[in-house]
């Protein structure tokens, strides 16, 4: 696990300083983002109301996993990332790549979860039969630090079991086919693996455990400072899409496009909505997140990465991996 991990964050973490790569000479930036992860995001981005306040093409490419955005922004491929889930980031940021948080763009529980294979009638309360099974995991995700959280709780020994290093589609497949006892993602892939067995905690019951799941809008430090009024308006829009959703009014024109970005059908995208909270931006300002809330929680990922050996050492602090200077200026536009 180890080894795969950081095969996933090396070349990442040797290339932070590539920040050269900022809107190119076309006027023109490149986003990261989540097929089958629906967003209210989606309808600015459709419309084109992100190009309209920042004045610049903005181009968009999807990931699997949070590990891939990692490398594209070390790369300069990509400029931000809109929820990067935060193990990844802490995962990058770990190894020395100059990445912050800009947003909090989602919080979630019960939408990226661990599905035991049906067959083995295992739950909460024969977990420790997990021990020695096979799990497809997409090592350095909110998965992966889901999985290790909750097989501490149970008292499973990580080291007994055959982790497979698997993205979420493949993780599904996976368990259909009966090729893994367990299989951890989210989105899409989490309702399809639900069709072949079950969870052992709900969200609820996560965070009970202290399993915080939450994603951010992130980008190189570097390119950020270059271009802090593009990120600001960027992030403006984001919260501008996020409460027209909150607010119930915009349903009917919101959800068709939503459901479309993201490559799923109404009833599917509308019942993954239904599980995300997207903070306004008066509560990402404040403690639980960005004033303090989303820091110590980060430290508290990479000690967990650093007990299971993912990854050499966490940092002493996580404050500098959290820029609010962009969305709080966004609060006033």
């Amino acid at each position: 696990m180890k080894t795969a991990l950081r095969s996933a964050v090396a070349g990442a973490a040797l290339l932070t300083g590539a920040q050269a790569a900022m809107a190119d000479d076309h006027g023109s930036i490149t986003v990261g983002y989540f097929l089958e992860w629906p967003m209210p995001f989606q309808y600015a981005k459709v419309t084109g109301m992100y190009e309209e306040a920042m004045g610049v093409e903005v181009d968009w490419v999807s990931f699997d996993t949070g590990t891939a955005m990692s490398a594209a922004m070390a790369s300069g491929d990509v400029q931000m990332s809109v929820s990067q889930g935060i193990p990844p980031f802490v995962v990058a940021v770990s190894a020395g790549q100059d990445l912050q948080v800009l947003d909090v763009a989602v919080s979630y529980s019960d939408n990226d979860n661990c599905v035991v294979s049906a067959s083995l009638e295992i739950d909460k309360d024969s977990a420790d039969e997990l021990a020695g099974k096979k799990v497809a995991v997409p090592l350095g995700t909110a998965a992966h630090y889901g999985f290790l959280k909750q097989m501490s709780h149970f008292g499973v020994d990580v080291g007994s079991m055959d982790v497979v290093d698997m993205a979420p589609p493949d993780g599904a497949a996976a368990i259909a086919q009966g090729s893994v006892d367990m299989a951890c993602g989210w989105g899409g892939s989490l309702r399809r693996m639900m069709e072949y067995g079950n969870v052992l905690l709900t969200g609820a019951e996560k965070e009970d455990l202290g399993i915080l799941v939450f994603d951010a809008t992130t980008g190189p430090a570097g390119w950020v400072a270059e271009n802090t009024d593009m990120v600001s308006a960027f992030l403006a829009v984001t919260a501008e899409a996020n409460a027209m959703w909150n607010s119930g009014e915009h349903t009917a024109e919101m959800l068709p496009a939503i459901a479309q970005d993201a490559g799923m059908d109404e009833d599917a995208t509308e019942a993954t909505l239904a599980g995300f909270v997207f903070p306004s931006v008066d509560e990402q300002l404040g403690p639980k997140w960005l004033d303090g809330g989303a820091a110590e929680f980060m430290k508290g990922v990479a000690n967990v990465f650093v007990e299971a050996g993912s990854i050499d050492a966490a940092l002493d602090t996580y404050e500098n991996a959290v820029n609010a200077g962009p969305l709080s200026a966004a609060s006033g536009m």
